[in-house]
């Protein structure tokens, strides 16, 4: 089998993002531009990866990590100048390279792999990704001869008045002979209106040796889209959005109003699961069969079980169980686990604590660093005071135990199985099991003092 090597170019500065961040690190979904490269390119066995990086990008070296090598490209002169930075590692490879702008998310592992064939098959020296836009202004333009072959690529700024009618563009992306590619970009040259050295120009130089090029035109112009400014980079977004979308909806999962749903790519949802209007789920999230998401919920880093609901909520790097009820209007915070059964309702903060099976926090409470038995109730108002100003401390509620409204539960300190705590109560020690605790002041009633109060107030 032939060997399969890729060129990434993502040393361009971006300027027109108008942004610190590097360019290619840019999200779509939650996930760096170059990423979904990466991930798409890979899937198609490679044997080796080189990513070209303008000097000062560590963050992009750090996030791609050990799935490519790495050569900088000094100056910006150009893509052709680029790939070259690229010869003392493949030089001496035999096979196909393919050349891949990280700032193209949206071409898919199918269109990579169909290519790579395309060329392959048709024994060509280079092979170029095109497609068709009514739309081509800024785009290079490929140049066909009578008897439709690829002549050259001429780029917008270079191309005169009849070659700027031409429909079909150049993606950028292209599958070359690993030693004619570095072969070529030898003799190509600086002149013209950039003043830089263009990989396009290969084609025409392989065209003067008489190598064959060939082109393939993929049908979706949309999956081509690089992302040069702010405006492009919402539009991949939502071209990404609607794709994931409907993955999941081919698969069983009922998305009420896909157009205001956002998943992440990493996010695995079941059938039959339903996800409503304004939902974000990311991150390596689970949603299970049955399972009712939103309207207007957050999910992130979550296990959902079946037949759970959470609506108007928040949840994070959580495990939420079975038949769970959540919302509206409750944080899950990271480290907690929702057991099967239960229930957080309205206004409720759960913070790295374990609510137990079939364990009620209806409304307007803070569980943090706790854990919650089987069967509890706590009452409306009630607090778990977890945190002295320099450490967190542990609140134990055991099983079938319950909590009053408007209860502190100072830290640490254990409610023992089947208590009761009255309500309006704040418990420093203790409560052993099958007990009652009532830790409030002894109410006084001074009847007739409040005709005196008024009687003050209006002399």
């Amino acid at each position: 089998m032939t060997k399969r090597y890729a060129v990434i170019l993502a040393a361009g500065q971006g300027t027109r993002m108008k942004s610190k961040l590097y360019k290619v690190l840019h999200p779509v979904l939650g996930r760096p531009m170059v990423q979904h490269v990466i991930d798409q390119i890979k899937a198609v066995q490679l044997d080796q990866m080189v990513t070209v990086v303008s000097r000062g990008a560590d963050r992009v070296v750090e996030h791609i990590g050990s799935d490519s090598a790495f050569v900088i490209q000094e100056e910006q002169l150009g893509t052709g100048h680029a790939v070259i930075q690229a010869e003392d590692v493949l030089k001496d490879k035999e096979g196909t390279t393919m050349v891949v702008c990280g700032d193209t998310p949206l071409i898919s592992t199918e269109t990579y792999q169909a290519l790579f064939e395309h060329h392959e098959k048709e024994g060509a020296s280079a092979t170029i990704l095109t497609t068709k836009t009514k739309e081509p202004s800024g785009y290079g333009r490929v140049i066909r001869s009578e008897t439709n072959e690829v002549e050259r690529i001429v780029e917008h700024k270079d191309a005169n008045a009849n070659e700027r009618l031409v429909e079909e563009i150049n993606t950028g992306t292209y599958c070359f002979d690993n030693q004619a590619l570095f072969s070529a970009l030898k003799e190509i040259s600086n002149d013209n209106v950039q003043g830089e050295y263009y990989l396009p120009d290969v084609i025409e130089v392989l065209r003067g040796r008489q190598e064959k090029v060939s082109a393939f035109i993929t049908p979706d112009f949309e999956e081509t889209l690089g992302i040069n400014d702010r405006l492009s980079l919402a539009q991949a977004e939502k071209i990404m959005k609607h794709r994931i979308n409907a993955k999941h909806m081919r698969n069983g999962v009922a998305i009420i109003d896909p157009d205001h749903t956002y998943i992440h790519p990493d996010v695995v949802i079941k059938p039959d699961a339903v996800i409503h209007p304004g939902t974000i789920l990311t991150g390596a999230t689970t949603i299970e069969s049955d399972a009712e998401i939103g309207p207007h919920s957050e999910v992130n880093n979550c296990y959902v079980g079946s037949d759970s609901v959470i609506k108007q909520s928040v949840t994070a790097n959580s495990k939420i169980g079975e038949r769970v009820k959540i919302g509206p209007y409750a944080h899950i915070r990271p480290e907690s686990a929702i057991e099967n059964d239960a229930k957080v309702g309205n206004f409720v903060e759960i913070k790295k604590a374990t609510i137990g099976t079939g364990s009620k926090v209806s409304h307007l409470s803070y569980m943090g660093d706790a854990q919650i038995g089987n069967n509890v109730n706590v009452g409306c108002g009630t607090i778990t005071v977890n945190y002295d100003g320099k450490h967190k401390y542990l609140t134990t509620i055991e099983d079938d135990s319950f909590i009053g409204c408007n209860s502190n539960l100072i830290a640490p300190v254990t409610i023992g199985a089947d208590s009761y705590v009255a309500a309006g109560s704040t418990i420093t020690k203790d409560v052993p099991a099958a007990s009652l605790s009532v830790a409030r002041a002894r109410q006084t009633n001074k009847e007739g003092y409040a005709t005196k109060l008024k009687n003050r107030q209006n002399d």
